[in-house]
């Protein structure tokens, strides 16, 4: 009997195939939303957090602790403002801190994000928490003119150890786009000073897989050049040339003192509170900011799983709409059912169950989309920020997204269900003319 209730269903969807096709694709596409939603929600919260490493606190001068990070860390855009050298070594000498690294950005290739510093970046900071800097290629620079390459960038520009490049001044242009400019919007190139890959560096997962390192001095060196070709054309800059001036950085990495084995400090809250008390400059726990950005776009998160909601439902409705402007056509059909011996309650039963089926076709295919979605959103994050996203959707969010679609499914076919339940037989049955 439950062959025959399968087959009398099956019958009823393809005879309505388009009808049938559209809102398992309406029920597919609010199921797969919300699981993309759900699922990069938590994703990338975790790959925004790995972005931080080790590092305890962020100083710049940029106009506020969210935008500290986004900057320094994610490289959103260059800081502006500047820190003096000797701040600096004032802030590294009075603290007490395992690190104070030195950051310079401004510089680009190829349109990815160049960061100056010294050795401890690469022997003091972790990427990731407990996880040191790993090379796929070559090492760290050695020499002033040395730069390391992140993996996301190596892999495109194809960059590999010993080649040589010729930073550009600013975030720069992709090739292309430089190109279309025509000269007038060409960037200004420091092609006075060539650098030497020394290092590919292995993946991450954050942001500083797309950008490339380079030693704080060459970076100074070719800034404080271009400053002298204004005074004498035919100058020449070397490290014995910099002057006060042209010893800046834009942050400093910071990471205070802890017990072995420990993440944390209780002096952190002492130093955080030391260097926000200069006006000056602008501090950032980058963990507490990072949660804080999750906490503005989760209201957006909520505003998106509303409107998949709002479309979950609709899916329903349009259920509801499609079986129940059917009804009139198939009243003769429930009739012969019935004078074959279904009983209402059954015909009530093939209804509901064959609306039901409708949700459990979108649900399946909506789980499809989600990993789908989930992939490609992954591949953008990871394009344009440098950051790995594991596009997982774990099984209970699944399991009740899907058994949600399956009951708005049967809810929607209770109205058209009661309708077959009431077909008149002998009416249905007299012949139309």
């Amino acid at each position: 009997m439950a062959m025959n209730d399968f087959t009398i269903i099956r019958r009823s969807l393809t005879a309505r195939l388009f009808s049938t096709v559209i809102t398992v694709v309406m029920v597919a596409v609010a199921v797969g939303l919300i699981l993309v939603l759900l699922s990069m929600r938590d994703s990338s919260r975790q790959a925004f957090a790995r972005g931080a490493g080790n590092m305890h606190m962020l100083v710049t001068r940029d106009a506020s602790p969210l935008v500290s990070v986004l900057n320094a860390v994610f490289y959103a855009d260059p800081p502006r403002q500047p820190i003096s050298w000797d701040r600096y070594e004032r802030l590294s000498r009075e603290l007490p801190l395992e690190y104070a690294i030195p950051v310079q950005q401004g510089d680009s290739y190829r349109g990815f994000p160049v960061l100056a510093s010294d050795e401890a970046f690469f022997t003091a900071y972790e990427p990731n928490l407990g996880e040191p800097w790993a090379f796929a290629e070559g090492g760290p620079y050695a020499e002033p003119f040395d730069v390391v390459i992140g993996s996301g960038a190596a892999r495109a520009t194809g960059l590999s150890v010993g080649d040589e490049i010729v930073l550009t001044h600013g975030v720069g242009l992709s090739q292309r786009a430089a190109k279309d400019a025509g000269d007038s919007m060409k960037p200004h190139e420091h092609g006075e000073y060539t650098f030497t890959v020394s290092g590919i560096l292995e993946p991450t997962g954050g942001p500083h897989d797309r950008a490339l390192f380079a030693m704080l001095e060459a970076s100074w060196v070719i800034h404080a050049h271009d400053r002298r070709l204004r005074e004498d054309p035919s100058a020449t800059t070397t490290l014995a040339d910099i002057v006060a001036a042209d010893r800046l950085i834009t942050s400093v990495y910071l990471r205070v003192f802890t017990r072995g084995g420990s993440q944390m400090s209780g002096a952190q809250q002492q130093v955080f509170d030391i260097l926000r008390s200069d006006p000056s400059l602008t501090v950032a726990s980058p963990g507490d900011e990072i949660e804080k950005l999750f906490q503005i776009v989760g209201n957006v998160d909520q505003i998106f799983l509303g409107m998949a909601a709002i479309v979950m439902v609709s899916s329903g409705i349009a259920i509801l709409l499609a079986l129940y402007n059917s009804m009139e056509q198939r009243r003769r059909q429930i009739a012969i059912l019935r004078v074959l011996g279904c009983s209402r309650s059954r015909v009530f039963g093939l209804i509901v169950s064959e609306s039901a089926i409708i949700g459990i076709f979108g649900a399946a295919l909506g789980t499809v989309l989600a990993f789908a979605g989930g992939v490609a959103v992954a591949g953008i994050l990871k394009a344009r920020l440098g950051l790995v996203v594991e596009p997982m959707i774990p099984p209970d969010w699944i399991f009740i997204v899907g058994m949600g679609a399956l009951i708005i499914s049967a809810i929607a076919g209770i109205i058209p269900g009661v309708m077959g339940y009431r077909t008149e037989v002998v009416r249905s049955l007299r012949p139309t003319g």
